[in-house]
């Protein structure tokens, strides 16, 4: 069988040219999605505690990475029900109307050593807009991506109104995010 050497060594061929995939994650416990800013010069935090999070990431295959992320927007809560009450009403988040925001990045790049930005474009309110996160890989069994961004929120139309006197609550939204990951199923 003189063909078997060259069936082998094509398939070898085949299978060395062909990109690596890169590894699925689904999101893990002990994730967390946090928001900050100011409210008449005092801070204020609120997390998404309903969020969920898909990655497909390897750092030598960046243009195989997809991240995928959907937030409850109902699930906002801070410290301060009257907060709470407002952020998820009409004026800012309309859940009743927008129940979920999105952010779906799909060009990542490095930026030198476990640090990466993904560009992607983020849903909310009914308004799609690039937004940049900014984060840090941690591999390992349970891979952690540790990342910053900033949204501002009048561009989505969050806090219209009375509301959009940036002098109230400026216009910029900080954005963190720690996100535990396990192998995808």
């Amino acid at each position: 069988m003189r063909n078997g050497p060259v069936f082998a060594s094509l398939a070898l061929a085949l299978t060395l040219s062909m990109p690596a995939l890169a590894a699925d994650y689904v999101q893990a416990q002990g994730s967390s999605l946090a928001f900050s800013g100011k409210y008449q010069g005092e801070v204020f935090t609120g997390t998404f505690p309903g969020f969920t999070s898909r990655l497909s990431f390897d750092p030598k295959q960046l243009a195989n990475a997809r991240l995928a992320v959907k937030i409850p927007l109902a699930t906002a809560v801070t410290s301060n029900s009257s907060y709470d009450n407002e952020l998820r009403g009409a004026a800012f988040f309309d859940s009743g109307k927008f129940p979920q925001a999105s952010f779906t990045a799909t060009k990542f790049r490095s930026l030198g050593g476990n640090r990466y930005a993904a560009d992607g474009q983020l849903s909310l309110h009914g308004i799609n807009k690039p937004v940049t996160l900014t984060f840090a890989w941690t591999p390992g069994a349970t891979p952690v991506l540790t990342g910053h961004a900033n949204v501002q929120r009048l561009d989505f139309g969050v806090g219209g109104g009375q509301w959009a006197d940036t002098k109230l609550i400026p216009n910029t939204i900080a954005i963190s995010t720690k996100v535990v990951f396990k192998p995808a199923p």
